[in-house]
């Protein structure tokens, strides 16, 4: 396990920790608090029922203890008249007494009422601010930790990332170089060869071959970086790399097009996103085992171009939609499995468009749509 990702978990577990010790406390004090109150509630009553019933009792004291409540809401119910007597409840300007009678059930049913049998009454109370506030703390600090648990995970995330993208960028960059030197000296040969007559139509196909390599590593180089994206027909670009595929994938794979009869104009990098179209044409041949037949249709929305490239393959599982397009995810006995991830982030990163299994259906196919933004 990375050391960061260590010192994450470390911190996790920590936060856990730490909430679910404040949840305890927490709940011991308002436990205490509550108590407290309900003492203080008690005390209250007989002071109150002292001052009726006892003349004398030193009345200094008492009102001194009646007084003394500033922060809990209480009621007074008198059974025999119904009268109801507030004390530190925020009273409406109209219908109080209909208020009143909502906030006796409502005390009632948190705390059992308090008999008064000297005066023939009840006390209902609420639970003070304090007490209150004291409750919803818990939560509170649960809601905090949840977010510096999430932003964690987040600031991981982002890290490993970053950090798997500077390796991709490097691979990427370090291919093109390695690249280079072969084909300056293929393009060497090429042109001794010339001098030497040979086929003409071999050093034609020689030189496709060269052009291709260069172009593969043209694409390499600009992994990383921002390019330039160019007004196209996407309806061209895509026939532009069908012509070169039809003479490489097997003489039993049809390629079928439905295109619009105007031009669909797109913002794209062409050389990109030809390796986008390779890339799904590879697999929907692999997925066919050499026969069949891949489909190319294009729609558009008010906004949007939608590519959809399907084939008569043996399909994708729904539960695997999404992770075709992980790192490492193949089901070949050879290969990496970073096609479908590269041309994911050629189409979402460097022209902001998505990619996506919109359809599939075991032994009956793909398809895979791409959604790029329509030029105006």
């Amino acid at each position: 396990m990375h050391p960061r990702q260590s010192l994450t978990y470390i911190f996790v577990i920590m936060a856990i920790i730490v909430a679910l010790l404040s949840l305890w406390l927490s709940n011991r004090l308002v436990k205490e608090l509550a108590y407290e109150e309900r003492r203080k509630m008690e005390i209250w009553a007989d002071a109150t029922e002292s001052l009726e019933i006892d003349d004398e009792m030193d009345m200094s004291l008492v009102l001194r203890i009646l007084e003394s409540n500033t922060t809990i809401p209480i009621i007074l119910y008198d059974k025999g008249s119904g009268k109801l007597a507030p004390r530190n409840v925020r009273l409406p300007e109209n219908g109080v007494e209909t208020y009143l009678q909502a906030k006796v059930e409502e005390f009632g049913r948190k705390h059992d009422p308090i008999v008064l049998h000297g005066m023939n009454q009840l006390l209902y109370y609420d639970d003070s601010y304090t007490l209150k506030m004291l409750q919803r703390y818990p939560y509170l600090q649960l809601l905090v930790i949840s977010l510096l648990i999430g932003l964690a995970f987040f600031a991981l995330n982002r890290s490993q990332r970053a950090e798997r993208d500077r390796v991709w960028v490097g691979l990427s960059k370090e291919t093109a170089h390695q690249l280079g030197t072969p084909i300056s000296s293929l393009m060497g040969w090429v042109e001794y060869m010339r001098l030497k007559e040979v086929d003409p139509q071999l050093l034609e196909e020689i030189d496709k071959d060269i052009s291709r390599l260069r172009m593969i590593a043209e694409r390499f180089s600009k992994i990383g970086s921002v390019p330039a994206l160019q007004a196209a027909d996407l309806r061209q670009v895509v026939v532009h790399s069908l012509a070169y595929l039809e003479k490489r994938v097997s003489s039993e794979v049809k390629f079928r097009t439905q295109f619009p009869a105007q031009p669909v104009v797109v913002g794209l990098n062409e050389s990109l996103f030809g390796w986008v179209i390779e890339n799904v044409v590879k697999n929907g041949v692999d997925a066919m085992q050499g026969r069949g037949i891949i489909t190319f249709e294009i729609s558009e929305k008010e906004k949007h171009v939608c590519l959809d490239i399907s084939d008569t393959g043996k399909g994708i599982p729904k539960s695997k939609f999404k992770t075709v397009f992980s790192p490492g995810y193949t089901t070949k006995e050879r290969g990496w499995g970073l096609g479908l991830t590269l041309i994911k982030r050629i189409v979402e990163e460097n022209h902001q468009g998505e990619i996506f299994v919109n359809r599939s259906e075991p032994g009956k196919g793909t398809t895979f749509r791409i959604v790029l933004k329509k030029e105006r």
